[in-house]
């Protein structure tokens, strides 16, 4: 995990940039078992926001220049074909309702 390699002087930049990707599997879970195809959406949507705040955090750790360039692409590629790949599945279920 990226945050491994953050110094402890941007501990809060770790700590939310953890929150964040594991608030994106836990919407994603949570919302599988709601019972309504616009409830799971709501989750999906709230994933969607947490790709968005993992993205930010990246960019911020690459401004600050904890991780290179090159990982920065990397991870952004990752996250894209992630908000890709769920908003797909959220205008499924939104268009759905």
């Amino acid at each position: 995990m990226i945050t491994k390699s953050l110094p402890n002087e941007f501990l809060e930049l770790k700590i939310q940039l953890r929150r964040a990707a594991l608030s994106i599997v836990l919407n994603i879970a949570e919302g599988a078992g709601k019972p309504s195809k616009k409830d799971f959406a709501r989750y999906l949507g709230n994933s969607l926001g947490s790709i968005n705040e993992v993205v930010a955090g990246l960019d911020l750790a690459k401004d600050e220049k904890l991780i290179p360039q090159n990982k920065f692409e990397e991870l952004l590629e990752k996250a894209e074909s992630l908000r890709n790949q769920i908003g797909s599945f959220y205008k499924k279920l939104r268009a759905e309702n």
